[in-house]
């Protein structure tokens, strides 16, 4: 098998020290090839690129309709969010708003990913809480689907649990692809992850951002979480992240979401495409190198977008001293 293309390199000084090599697709809704590179037939794991499409197990078991989650509550199903205040008051008021409480969060908690709130917690001699997982939206609805289907909520990140059999029949449905046990593994808040091939989770994306080949409900489910995200994409990510300023500058015509290990995925959404990309080597900087690429490549950015991508396609390479030595580029 040939090796993937050479997406992205690091550079320092005047010497490439790092070549980044990945693969990337853009389909539409019937899986039709815009661009493409690499092998995108290897099943990957998705990990957090995904969450707006387990989030549509929220609509499959009718808990939109018991709770009437608002809009920030489905765009933090769909975040990997950084531990701010506004992240973590909001997390907090969706499991109240249920009768629950951070104690029924089963995803762990670490420090906040955002520098400030991370210094702000150990200054005010706090521990961390599962609030503060960058998941804890995503479990906040998952929650929510294990209310209103009526089973145990304990034990919901459990591959066998009835909520997590819904999130893996609504990611299957959305994909068009099984998603089997000889290719699944624990993700890093607990809950199952599911390899599929780079395509699959390309065109599911088409298929959410335009609702082809979906029944209505699941249409609509993915419209109301996709304006949801885009309508609060600080809610997704966070101050400064690719994310979140990717989907400020569009002003909802992408939804854009990353996931640990190199992954990124998303929908131009006005074309009806999907997209999805992996770094060989999991080098996070690097797939925000190669997803800027893409995206100045095939969203027809304006000024303002193309100037938010660019800072990410050629990314600064600072020392301790906060030298600029070299830089984090697209090829």
């Amino acid at each position: 098998m040939d090796a993937n293309p050479i997406l992205a390199e690091a550079v320092r000084g005047n010497w490439v020290e790092n070549r980044h090599r990945g693969a990337l697709i853009i389909v539409d809704a019937d899986g039709g090839v815009i661009a493409s590179g690499g092998d995108v037939n290897r099943p990957i794991f998705p990990r957090s690129a995904i969450k707006s499409m387990q989030a549509l197990a929220i609509f499959d078991r009718h808990a939109i309709d018991r709770f009437h989650h608002t809009p920030e509550e489905l765009a933090l199903a769909c975040a990997s969010h950084h531990g701010e205040d506004e992240h973590v008051s909001n997390v907090d008021h969706f499991l109240t708003r249920m009768g629950l409480s951070a104690a029924d969060l089963e995803c762990g908690a670490h420090m906040p990913t955002n520098g400030k709130a991370r210094d702000a917690l150990r200054a005010a001699g706090r521990d961390p809480s599962p609030l503060h997982n960058n998941c804890s939206g995503k479990h906040s609805g998952m929650l929510s689907v294990a209310l209103a289907m009526g089973v145990p909520t304990h034990g919901y990140v459990e591959r066998e649990h009835d909520v997590q059999r819904a999130v893996r029949a609504a990611v299957e449905y959305v994909i068009g692809e099984d998603l089997t046990e000889d290719r699944c593994g624990t993700d890093g808040c607990s809950i199952p992850t599911w390899a599929a091939p780079l395509r699959a989770w390309a065109r599911g994306f088409a298929r959410m951002a335009t609702g082809r080949g979906l029944d209505a409900g699941h249409a609509q489910g993915a419209q109301m979480l996709f304006d949801a995200a885009t309508s609060h994409p600080h809610l997704v990510a966070g101050t400064g992240h690719l994310d979140t300023l990717v989907m400020e500058a569009f002003l909802g015509r992408v939804m854009q979401k990353g996931g640990a290990e190199g992954v990124q995925c998303g929908a131009i959404r006005d074309k009806g495409w999907g997209y999805a990309l992996k770094c060989d080597d999991g080098n996070m900087a690097a797939s925000h190198a190669m997803v800027a690429a893409l995206l100045l490549r095939h969203a027809d950015p304006d000024a303002n977008q193309k100037a938010v991508l660019e800072q990410f396609a050629r990314q600064p390479i600072r020392n301790v001293r906060g030298n600029v030595v070299g830089e984090m580029r697209a090829t």
